[in-house]
């Protein structure tokens, strides 16, 4: 049974995640010739401050290029 672990920044629309479920889920079944009804998919979302680049939070970074 393929399980697809999906990390992502908190915001996008539930129209944009169901569409990214369907067309992942598609693919992965595709490529590994498995069965639809056996794919699994998990989105993670983060709010920003708990994702960091270089050292520095999204959050950050984000509010330090609004000025």
């Amino acid at each position: 049974m393929p399980f697809i672990q999906i990390n992502i920044l908190e915001g996008r629309t539930p129209e944009k995640k169901e569409r990214l479920i369907r067309e992942v889920s598609d693919l992965v079944s595709e490529v590994l010739e498995a069965p639809i009804e056996s794919v699994r998919v998990m989105i993670n979302e983060m709010p920003p401050e708990h994702w960091g680049i270089a050292g520095d939070s999204v959050k950050k970074r984000r509010e330090a290029s609004n000025k």
